[in-house]
């Protein structure tokens, strides 16, 4: 389910979206820092500071995370199942570790949310789908850096 370009996605985003529903059906949407994807069918994301989504999980593990490149204006949707692994769960510690060799050890993860993975879509701008013939990537990015006052950098070596 997660190919190569989504894990690509993923390895290069800075922030993901995971979006929940409390009890009453009230959806919520939370920026995660620490992430990564564990083989083609599970996601992995550090709980640090959210108390409403892990007590929106408890009541309804279903969710949806998104994984955007704001510049280029594409990225991916995947819905999944959560399940929430505390300190005392057997895989703990290697999936925690995962997240911290990826990102860093700075936060305390306090548990780690894991995602089944039962579906996974594109996500674009809408310029792509009304305009394909005059949309290309590097206008997006050129029209992003833009909107968000942006100048490239060139690394030296």
């Amino acid at each position: 389910m997660l190919t190569n370009d989504i894990k690509t996605y993923i390895e290069k985003s800075v922030l993901c979206w995971l979006a929940t529903v409390d009890k009453d059906g009230q959806p919520n949407v939370s920026p995660k820092e620490i992430f990564a994807y564990s083989g083609d069918t599970t996601l992995l994301i550090a709980h640090i500071a959210s108390p409403g989504t892990l007590a929106n999980l408890k009541e309804n593990p279903k969710v949806c995370v998104s994984f955007v490149d704001v510049f280029i204006q594409k990225g991916y949707k995947i819905k999944g199942t959560a399940k929430i692994l505390k300190k005392k769960d057997p895989s703990f510690l290697e999936k925690s570790q995962l997240l911290k060799e990826r990102f860093t050890d700075r936060f305390p993860i306090s548990a780690v949310v894991e995602i089944s993975v039962t579906g996974v879509e594109p996500i674009q701008a809408p310029s792509y789908v009304f305009f394909p013939d005059t949309t290309t990537e590097n206008d997006q990015i050129e029209s992003a850096l833009k909107t968000y006052g942006v100048s490239q950098m060139v690394k030296e070596d």
